[in-house]
């Protein structure tokens, strides 16, 4: 017996195909709890400009492993085959949150769960972790941070508008200083008491105070 009747025999002869039913309902269930991911992380999201195309790529991914697993549970041979294809493709989209990542490795997990017939803990797992995920992402456990960019035409002033802000925010710290001849530019991070922000109007009409910027700080940038 050569090699390849080995081959033969442990691996063609295990072929099996998948019904028109199992797909139906493993591709209506991946959509079905694809959708479900979508509004978890429409709920959920913290950024700046939301992209709905993001959560439609959650739904879409779902599906597509589902479909995956489903040709490579039916077929040994083509699960080899599937397995050296898909180990060439590279993304290089950059992630910047990351929860987002969360929600992409749920979206495979379940579309692999469903395809593998565990229906139950797919879509019990699913409620388990949108529930956790919509009560601790939106729990406000802090003060949302601002970055501050002040320019002042004269560096006397410094002391002045720092006492200032310090009196108008709960925690202030000094991120950067410029210094260049006749012009001072400080950066600082703070914590306001309040979210009445009206004391940096009041700021930038100041003495020696060129301009005052307030600017929501999210840890991306400074």
């Amino acid at each position: 017996m050569t090699f390849s009747d080995i081959f033969k025999s442990s691996f063609l002869e295990n072929v099996t195909s998948v019904s028109v039913l199992d797909m139906v309902i493993a591709l209506v269930l991946a959509f079905c709890v694809g959708l479900f991911i979508f509004f978890v992380y429409k709920k959920t999201y913290q950024g700046v400009m939301y992209s709905p195309s993001f959560g439609v790529t959650l739904i879409a991914l779902t599906m597509i492993t589902t479909l995956v697993i489903l040709a490579v549970t039916s077929n040994v041979v083509l699960s080899l085959g599937m397995v050296g294809a898909l180990s060439i493709v590279r993304f290089r989209t950059a992630i910047k949150d990351p929860l987002d990542i969360a929600f992409l490795f749920w979206s495979i997990a379940v579309g692999i769960v469903l395809a593998a017939g565990l229906i139950p803990l797919a879509v019990l797992g699913s409620v388990v972790i949108g529930l956790i995920l919509l009560v601790f992402v939106n729990r406000k456990t802090y003060v949302k941070p601002y970055i501050a960019v002040l320019n002042l035409d004269d560096a006397s002033a410094e002391k002045a508008v720092t006492d200032y802000l310090k009196a108008n925010a709960e925690r202030l710290v000094l991120k950067s200083k410029t210094v260049r001849r006749g012009s001072l530019e400080i950066t600082y991070e703070l914590r306001l008491k309040s979210d009445d922000t009206s004391f940096v109007t009041a700021l930038s009409e100041k003495e020696h105070v060129e301009s005052a910027v307030l600017v929501s700080y999210n840890g991306e940038y400074t």
